[in-house]
């Protein structure tokens, strides 16, 4: 193919998406953990340090897949706290717990302007083949649709419940409602390989996809996307990977942490000033008061997940070589992200567990003995320390809208456009911002005010164009002065405008008071302004009403505490 041919090409896209990743664990952000390929990725491509998501898994993928809030396009709560009060959420726009029809998603965009659309992964926006993937634009598809799996597909506790036995509303989650392939139901138990390892199938799935295309489909672009269920629980890795890392976190996550920061200083990816947040521990305890037992525990749960980061890239690499033999690679927008900050707690624990405690799946299931953590019939998570020190220098981990719930890694290659290599760029950014990226390169209009016949919301992100395509990497994509982003699930709130930030954590995790805080000055959020700054304060209220209101949320946190009241639950998380 002539240069002039191949020019005239237009991009594929390949957005990749990791389940729980810290901002600091790989490499290009610090990360003592094996990841050359991402290394590679970002050493080829730029680096973003202020790029956000929603505070959990389900609203970011709402909002990486229509450019705009998930208050608007469906995830206004996540659909495992809507199950538990439907009363609350039912007739209200924007909660339905799936990805809405009032949204055009972006594979539905790409496949009619001429793209072959395909993903492999995570769905996590809808259990029923009407909102599947399939449904929403992907004409090749093979997907897990809840939200959290065994890495091995050993479901014992959704296989083997008898039938009289099975919990109120289990149906859905039993093994022929998990997985589905194009517009079909799978069985996860008969239809998936004997070698099934979630990061591995994945992506053999993804390139035997892209291999298998017809004459006609390879006429066509593709839009890839990839989305991975690791490093989220269960922790799962084969055991001579996780031996790559034995010993490496025996010094506990604060040493952890403070070797993070200080390479995160080194790289230019944080101020040399910064001051970490403290640790998060929430019910944990502490490090330094626990016995060389539980710290032996603890250590193992960090070398399983590290285990689990280095063959998330390993597979990376797999796909990048499949690009490159096929000489697609650099005509291949990739972007890498995580989809919310370190998991530190149980957030979809109950629903995707079947309505049983986790002590007694534990017990009648799982062998979660020392030895035997990692293997496919283990069940482990590492807890909030780790995570908060995969989150440093910032506040917290998933589920907070501090920055350590929001603030992710975000990895851009695509050389035609990419005009510094290698280099870092600390403008503010965010996942929204992805739509309206991929629709400029592929030279697409969104459709605007109606698509396929339903009239559609418009987009709150950005293009990126301007950004990536410029020797500045300071250029903003977001009005420092005007653009409001909010978050707010549950009542944990929070909106930016320029370097001004405003939080909210209600109880048991915060006092339920406004904070505020500088980014500029302060990015780990331990000065609270809020008191010095009245007047600052009370303009940053005022923009997350305007942002309240525009995005159509109701006090859904009031009514769901009112109701776990009812029942004497004094705390949810």
């Amino acid at each position: 193919m002539d240069a002039n041919a191949k020019s005239a090409k237009k991009p594929n896209f390949m957005i990749i998406v990791a389940d729980d990743l810290g901002f600091s664990d790989t490499s290009p952000y610090g990360s003592e953990i094996h990841t050359p390929n991402l290394q590679k990725l970002s050493d080829e491509g730029i680096r973003m340090t202020d790029f956000h998501t929603a505070a959990s898994c389900s609203p970011t993928r709402s909002m990486l897949l229509s450019g705009t809030d998930a208050h608007i396009a469906g995830i206004g709560c996540m659909a495992e706290r809507m199950k538990k009060y439907p009363h609350i959420f039912e007739g209200r726009p924007g909660y339905e717990g799936y990805l809405n029809f009032r949204v055009a998603a972006l594979p539905e965009i790409m496949q009619d302007n001429g793209y072959h659309t395909v993903m492999a992964g995570k769905w996590h926006l809808g259990i029923t083949k009407e909102v599947s993937p399939w449904a929403r634009g992907f004409t090749k598809v093979v997907t897990t649709l809840p939200g959290a799996g065994n890495h091995y597909n050993h479901e014992p506790q959704l296989y083997d419940i008898p039938e009289d036995e099975q919990p109120k509303g289990i149906g859905l989650l039993k093994g022929d409602g998990l997985w589905m392939r194009e517009d079909k139901f799978i069985h996860g138990r008969k239809d998936l390989p004997e070698d099934f390892y979630s990061s591995n199938f994945f992506t053999e799935e993804m390139i035997n996809y892209l291999r298998t295309r017809t004459d006609e489909e390879r006429e066509k672009p593709f839009f890839g996307y990839l989305a991975f269920t690791a490093p989220h629980w269960p922790l799962q890795a084969p055991k001579q990977v996780i031996e790559k890392y034995k010993g490496w976190y025996d010094s506990g996550p604060t040493a952890h942490r403070d070797r993070r920061v200080q390479r995160l200083i080194e790289l230019g990816l944080v101020p040399e000033d910064v001051i970490p947040a403290p640790l998060h521990t929430m019910r944990e305890t502490p490090w330094d008061e626990m016995t060389d037992e539980q710290r032996q525990y603890s250590s193992r749960a960090m070398e399983i997940y590290a285990a689990m980061v280095d063959i998330i890239d390993v597979n990376i690499g797999k796909l990048r070589a499949y690009l490159e033999d096929i000489d697609e690679l650099d005509n291949t927008f990739i972007v890498f992200i995580s989809d919310n900050g370190a998991e530190g707690q149980l957030l979809e624990a109950a629903p995707i567990l079947a309505g049983f405690t986790m002590g007694e799946i534990i017990a009648k299931y799982y062998d979660n003995s020392l030895d035997n953590l990692g293997a496919f019939n283990s069940f482990t998570w590492y807890g909030p320390q780790w995570a908060s020190a995969a989150t440093a220098p910032s506040r917290a981990c998933k589920s907070y809208t501090t920055e350590g719930g929001i603030r992710c890694p975000c990895i851009v290659r695509y050389p035609p456009l990419v005009q510094q290599p290698g280099g870092v760029s600390h403008t503010f950014t965010t996942v929204m911002d992805i739509l309206p990226t991929v629709l400029e390169l592929a030279g697409v209009q969104h459709p605007g005010d109606v698509f396929r016949g339903r009239p559609v919301a418009g987009l709150r992100g950005y293009s990126w164009v301007p950004l990536l395509g410029s020797d500045n990497l300071a250029v903003q994509v977001y009005d420092p002065e005007r653009d409001v982003v909010g978050w707010e699930q549950l009542g944990n709130a929070g909106c930016r405008v320029g370097n001004w930030k405003l939080v909210m954590l209600p109880p048991p995790r915060g006092t339920g008071d406004w904070e505020l805080y500088n980014l500029s000055k302060d990015p780990a959020e331990m000065n609270n302004l809020a008191e010095s700054e009245p007047d600052m304060l009370y303009k940053m209220v005022g923009h997350y009403e305007t942002y309240y209101a525009e995005t159509g949320m109701f006090d859904a946190y009031t009514m769901f505490y009112d109701e776990l009241k009812k029942e004497g639950v004094k705390r949810w998380w």
